[in-house]
C-alpha cells in the first residue's frame, strides 16, 4: 500500500490520497508532500526551511505530473519551485527556501517543552467501521494528546505516515512534516463538518530542523472571522520539542452555498 503509485513520470493516487470534502478530490497533505518531495529531489544537498503550497483549486483524484526546479541557485541559500498538473491543467504550485546545513552547536536555544506524552503511549484514533480509504483515515496514524475530532477547538495531535507516500520509497522527515502540517484546520476545527466548509487555500511550513523519530506533532488553533475567512496555525513538534510552524489561510462557507 502507498498513497501514490508510479506510472513512468506520473504519480497515480490511490484511495489513501482522498480528502474529507469531496470523494473525487485529494487531501491537501498528499499533493503538498509530493511537492516537497520534488523540491528535495531538485536540490538534494540543501534542506527546506520554508515551503508554501498554493492550491489553485481542489486537487482531483487523477494522475499527477510534478516538476521542480531551482530558480535561485547558491551555495548557502536557494529558492526552488514545483508545479503540479492533473489532466493537463495546473492544480497547485509550491515555492521553497532552502539552506545549507551548518554546524552551529552551542548557540543559544529556547527551552523545548514536549508536546505531551510520547505517541507510543497514546491509543491510536479509531474511526467508525466501514470508513472509506482516505488520507487522514488510512494513510496517517493519528494520536490525540488533547481534544478529538468529536470536540471543537484547539488540539494537540501526533502524526506519522502508515505507508509510503510514493510506492517503493521511504518518505523523508520533511515530507512527513508537510503532510502533517496540512491537518491543522481539521484537528482544531470549531465548526460542524456537516454544515460548514473550512478549506485551506494554501499551506505554509517553516522548519527550523527536520523532525526526528518518525512522528510529527501539531499544537493547532483555528481562528475564524465574520467575512468568510480564517487562519489555522500549528506549532510543529517532534518528541524533543518544537521544530517549526504551519499556517493555513481558510475559506469558510456554509455547505451547499
Amino acid at each position: 500500500m502507498s498513497v501514490f503509485t508510479r506510472d513512468g513520470d506520473l504519480l497515480i493516487p490511490t484511495g489513501h490520497a482522498r480528502g474529507p470534502w469531496d470523494p473525487d478530490s485529494m487531501h491537501g497533505g498528499a499533493p503538498a508532500a509530493v511537492a516537497a518531495r520534488a523540491i528535495e529531489q531538485a536540490s538534494p544537498d540543501m534542506r527546506i526551511v520554508r515551503l508554501t503550497v498554493e492550491f489553485i483549486g481542489a486537487v482531483p483524484m487523477l494522475p499527477l505530473s510534478v516538476e521542480a526546479r531551482v530558480v535561485k541557485p547558491g551555495k548557502r541559500f536557494q529558492i526552488a519551485e514545483a508545479t503540479i498538473h492533473a489532466d493537463g491543467r495546473e492544480v497547485a504550485w509550491a515555492r521553497a527556501n532552502l539552506l545549507r546545513t551548518e554546524d552551529t552547536q552551542g548557540v543559544p536555544r529556547p527551552d523545548r517543552a514536549p508536546l505531551g506524552p510520547a505517541p507510543d503511549t497514546i491509543e491510536r484514533h479509531r474511526y467508525k467501521p466501514g470508513d472509506v480509504e482516505e488520507f487522514g483515515i488510512t494513510a496517517m496514524d493519528l494520536r490525540f494528546v488533547e481534544s478529538s475530532f468529536a470536540e471543537r477547538g484547539p488540539a494537540k495531535v501526533w502524526f506519522r505516515l502508515d505507508m509510503p507516500l510514493v510506492e517503493g520509497e521511504e518518505p523523508s522527515a520533511t515530507q512527513l512534516a508537510v503532510a502533517a502540517g496540512d491537518f491543522g484546520n481539521g484537528v482544531s476545527n470549531i465548526l460542524d463538518w456537516n454544515e460548514w466548509l473550512f478549506v485551506n487555500t494554501e499551506l505554509t511550513i517553516h522548519l527550523g530542523r527536520e523532525p526526528q523519530g518518525g512522528w510529527v506533532g501539531l499544537d493547532a488553533v483555528t481562528v475564524l472571522e465574520e467575512n468568510g475567512s480564517g487562519l489555522a496555525v500549528s506549532t510543529l513538534h517532534d518528541q524533543s520539542g518544537p521544530i517549526g510552524r504551519a499556517a493555513q489561510a481558510l475559506f469558510v462557507t456554509p455547505r451547499g452555498r
